[in-house]
């Protein structure tokens, strides 16, 4: 996977154990890491949309865009510190601990405000606190992998997380369609899970207790630093964060705006569409699941990621093609299954390859929350832009031009698969 020679260039290769745990910790890091997953992307896919239409119908896409992106700038912000903080943590409890214990509270106050919103501004509120416990669970969760599994046994755990996202919302939609009467449930139950998760987790974590003197003093440079990772020096770390940010552009085209495209498009009424969203999550994770685990094992037996993440990035390409030109719900699920295909084979290897070009050791969580950055910008950026995308071309017949939104998130991972191939430190 890594070579002596790229390795020394770009990152830290102090020499480490790992605890590689067994006894079924693997259960216990896949629910906190699927609970996550449920309980920030069934308010992002359904339970937002349907609480925006309620506060004002006429301007609903412009409400969920305000609170999605502003909750989702507050997790931006806050992932990497998250990360620094966890870093640096000498108490008993361990590191990442306090990063489990802090997403609980936040998803557990992030569900019941989203739901008595009155308007906008509380609306908002509830995202930003639903947003920041997911960023403090996951940050933990990806820190977990790189901390307790050597590299050439992370596979399973990177599909386990990286899947967290896709299998947490089917299950959350699932879960949501059979209380489709009750919109507080349909808030409440992911979020509860959520919170259960993460606890368990951080109850069964064997987590490793650091002293005063392994923490290096915090300068102002280096508090600055926690936003920033140089490129120049760790160009590796460079290129997969940019392409990591493409691919996931895509992605959020289609998690953010698929309830409004059934209903917009395909004709779906705002009772009936969380059962078409489900469905065409069911599908996605179906295929997600299925092709998952068998690239994580083989990467790990061959030894090599990148064709595995150019492969899935091109994959997903397709898929937002094929959904461009949907223009009934069976091509829709069509596009939603080769979307999830991808969406498998990039999961199953991509969090195992970044981990393997950390610049520093000391600085895992610090810098996995600024990959996470990656994968949580495009929240911000798609509701920034989609607006100026739907507009092209609008009119009375056609409001919405959801075309040129999915063509420019295929774009965007044709783009994001290019840029894995400069990487060094992996194959």
């Amino acid at each position: 996977m890594t070579t002596p020679a790229s390795a020394a260039a770009d990152t830290d290769t102090s020499e480490q154990s790992w605890p590689n745990p067994r006894g079924g910790f693997l259960f216990f890091l896949g629910l906190a890491a699927i609970g996550m997953g449920m309980g920030q992307l069934v308010p992002a896919v359904l339970t937002l949309t349907l609480k925006a239409n309620l506060i004002d119908p006429d301007n609903a896409t412009t409400i969920l865009s305000v609170a999605v992106a502003v909750s989702a700038i507050c997790a931006l912000i806050a992932a990497p510190i998250f990360g620094r903080v966890s870093d640096r943590i000498t108490w008993r409890t361990g590191r990442r601990r306090p990063l489990l214990f802090l997403g609980a509270i936040l998803f557990a106050i992030g569900a019941p405000v989203s739901y008595a919103a009155p308007g906008v501004g509380m609306l908002v509120v509830g995202g930003i606190f639903t947003m920041l416990g997911a960023a403090a669970v996951m940050v933990a969760c990806t820190a977990i992998l790189a901390d307790q599994y050597e590299p050439k046994r992370r596979g399973p755990a990177s599909a386990l997380v990286g899947l967290s996202l896709p299998v947490g919302a089917v299950i959350g939609l699932f879960l949501a369609n059979l209380v489709s009467g009750s919109l507080l449930a349909q808030f409440l139950i992911p979020a509860g899970i959520a919170v259960v998760g993460a606890i368990l987790l951080a109850i069964r974590l064997n987590d490793r207790v650091i002293t005063k003197a392994e923490v290096p003093t915090l300068t102002a440079r280096d508090f600055f630093g926690t936003f920033w990772v140089n490129p120049v020096k760790h160009p590796s770390f460079g290129w997969a964060w940019w392409s990591r940010l493409l691919i996931f552009f895509g992605v959020a085209a289609v998690q953010a705006y698929q309830a409004f495209y059934l209903i917009l498009a395909l004709g779906y009424s705002p009772e009936t569409v969380s059962g078409a969203v489900f469905l065409s999550t069911l599908v996605l994770t179906v295929f997600a699941l299925v092709f998952a685990p068998l690239a994580g094992k083989i990467s790990d037996r061959i030894g090599r990621r990148k064709p595995f993440v150019v492969a899935a990035a091109l994959i997903f390409a397709v898929g937002l093609v094929v959904v461009t030109f949907a223009h009934d719900f069976p091509m829709f699920l069509v596009a939603m299954g080769i979307i999830g295909l991808g969406q498998g084979v990039y999961m199953a290897v991509d969090l195992a390859l970044v981990s393997e070009i950390l610049p520093n050791q000391k600085d895992i969580a610090k810098d996995m929350g600024i990959m996470g950055l990656a994968s949580s910008l495009p929240s911000s950026l798609v509701p920034a832009v989609a607006p100026v995308l739907l507009a092209i071309g609008a009119s009375a017949t056609n409001p919405q031009n959801f075309p040129a939104l999915f063509l420019t998130g295929a774009i965007a991972g044709l783009i994001g698969a290019i840029l894995i191939l400069p990487i060094r430190g992996t194959r």
